[in-house]
């Protein structure tokens, strides 16, 4: 399991980006979060084009209160840097999956 970043890139940045993006917002320490990454795994194997950031967040974080995160993890499915959808807690995969084809047709 790879950590989350401590720094996260500036809304600027993401809203930029192109492509398929999946945002994960979290923290290390995080039960749900620990709980999570299984699934996050498994459906992200169908879509190896889509970037994953995972995203240390915490109050006062800019980049997670842009996209409204109050819980972990807060997964946040970008196309273009146009938000799609976004999952919080997710606890399957299928939900994931599906999100992701929405970005990654």
């Amino acid at each position: 399991m790879s950590p989350y970043a401590p720094t996260a890139p500036k809304r600027e940045e993401v809203d930029a980006m192109t492509g398929p993006v999946l945002l994960e917002f979290g923290t290390d320490w995080c039960g749900w979060c620990k709980g999570a990454q299984p699934h996050i795994a498994a459906a992200l194997q169908a879509h190896p084009g889509v970037r994953h950031l995972k995203i240390e967040d915490g109050s006062g974080r800019p980049l997670g209160r842009s996209f409204k995160v109050k819980l972990w993890p807060t997964l946040v499915f970008l196309k273009d840097g146009q938000e799609q959808a976004q999952l919080v807690r997710p606890q399957a995969s299928e939900p994931i999956a599906q999100a992701l084809t929405q970005i990654d047709g």
